[in-house]
């Protein structure tokens, strides 16, 4: 057995033993094995390079090979390897100080491994927020159709995604969906701004429906981004801010792939004017170099966990949240990106790729192309006229033709059925003016080609 092993290749090794994520079983097309990255590009093990468009996913902020952010986590790995959360330690310490500097706000900080987990940390100091401040009766959580918190029981029931459920339900209980602006889909003879105010009405509509009275929270992303990059118009994320003060809900904002520097700002919530309860944080936090998430919770609220009461504390724990060699990592992270000023560099590169990409609007299958900082979405349609989503068929030749001219990009996948037509870029804020160059030279002929 031990021979055998060893004669097999890599992709075969894999075949037999690696359940892959989110991937359906293909034996025509077998994985890419990733071997080594730099900068943008990553290399697999037949040494073939490409430039990474989705930075892995969403999350390489700083781009690939950083040996400082290795070289902090082995120095913190040498002196002090693990400590729970029960109690504290340094890296924590100096990482919750530098997020509340970032944040401009007060607030604390509770340590989790994922987007996932900080989202369900989120649901449940809401609920039992309410629970110790009067309101017993809040349960209820509010997200939108078309956006993805996370893939664990009460994540996934806040996920607007009917495909990622299928088949897993039923799901956490408490959690209700409304519509998002879809500013490309709007209908006609209403502005945008209407437009938003209405979709925005809709979540006052459904609290007051539903007896406010049970409501905990709101929860959406600055903008949708794995479910087809829906862009507000910022009067949508200020009435809904409006709206929850009013009917005493949570506001939760899910900053997973908009945070640090994604959106061309160190958080997605600062292209508006709101400061929202609750802000969940992971992905560009350590720029994937190792699992760390945050739930950032209003200093206010988190009084309401200091009683002495029986049971008044937040009973959950994370073995593996705040390691301290992950918040180390992090907080070398934010300096690389506070140094080098990708923030800005995020929203310039943006600019730069949109304007490069431009005359894609002209392509027959191009329906809208629209991004924010280093967030793009390319809307595939089979008639421009009708915006009939494109085919999945056209979708996914697109993606493999990029990947044949070194290139990877992303889509919508596995979110609505017939809806998974936009194509993704979010590629390293560090990337080069070259490799923007790249990509939009690759997409160019791509496009003329299809």
């Amino acid at each position: 057995m031990e021979k055998l092993e060893k004669k097999l290749s890599l992709v075969e090794k894999d075949r037999k033993h690696v359940w892959h994520h989110i991937s359906p079983y293909n034996e025509k097309n077998p994985p890419m094995v990733v071997k080594e990255g730099n900068g943008s590009w990553i290399t697999d093990h037949n040494g073939n390079r490409y430039l990474d468009g989705m930075s892995g996913l969403w999350c390489v902020n700083v781009g690939y090979g950083r040996e400082e952010l290795a070289q902090a986590a082995y120095e913190q790995l040498k002196k002090m390897a693990y400590a729970p959360m029960t109690q504290s330690h340094e890296p924590a310490i100096l990482l919750a100080e530098k997020l509340n500097e970032m944040l401009d706000d007060d607030y604390m900080i509770f340590y989790s491994n994922s987007g996932s987990d900080a989202n369900e940390v989120a649901f449940k100091m809401a609920r039992q927020y309410h629970q110790q401040n009067g309101g017993a009766n809040r349960y209820k959580i509010i997200s939108r159709y078309r956006a993805y918190h996370g893939s664990s029981a009460g994540a996934l029931a806040a996920t607007g995604q009917a495909l990622r459920k299928y088949k897993y339900e039923p799901l956490a209980a408490g959690f209700l969906h409304v519509a998002p602006p879809d500013n490309y889909r709007k209908p006609d003879g209403i502005s945008t701004e209407d437009y938003n105010i209405l979709r925005a009405r809709e979540i006052e509509e459904t609290i007051i429906w539903e007896q406010k009275e049970t409501i905990a929270a709101v929860i959406m992303e600055p903008l949708i981004t794995g479910g087809g990059v829906l862009i507000p118009h910022p009067v949508y994320v200020e009435k809904v801010q409006e709206i929850c003060k009013r009917h005493g809900v949570l506001f939760i904002m899910d900053e997973v792939i908009c945070g640090f520097g994604r959106t061309g700002k160190s958080f997605g919530h600062k292209h508006f004017n709101v400061k929202p309860d609750i802000i969940t944080m992971a992905k560009g936090l350590t720029s994937a170099y190792l699992p760390l998430s945050v739930t950032a919770v209003r200093k206010d609220l988190y009084e309401a966990f200091k009683s002495s009461e029986e049971n008044s504390h937040f009973r959950h724990v994370n073995t593996f949240g705040g390691s301290p060699a992950a918040c180390a990592l992090a907080l070398k992270n934010i300096e690389i990106m506070e140094s080098e000023d990708l923030f800005n560099r995020s929203a310039e590169l943006g600019d730069r790729l949109l304007n490069g990409l431009d005359e894609l609007r002209n392509h027959p299958r191009v329906g809208d192309l629209r991004g924010v900082g280093l967030i793009i979405g390319i809307e595939i349609v089979e008639d421009k006229s009708t915006k009939e989503p494109g085919l999945s068929e056209r979708v996914g030749k697109i993606i493999a033709d990029c990947k044949d001219n070194g290139l990877i990009i992303g889509k919508n996948g596995d979110t609505v059925a017939g809806h998974n037509n936009i194509l993704t870029l979010s590629p390293p804020l560090s990337s080069t003016d070259d490799d923007i160059d790249f990509i939009i030279a690759v997409l160019r002929k791509v496009f003329n080609e299809n």
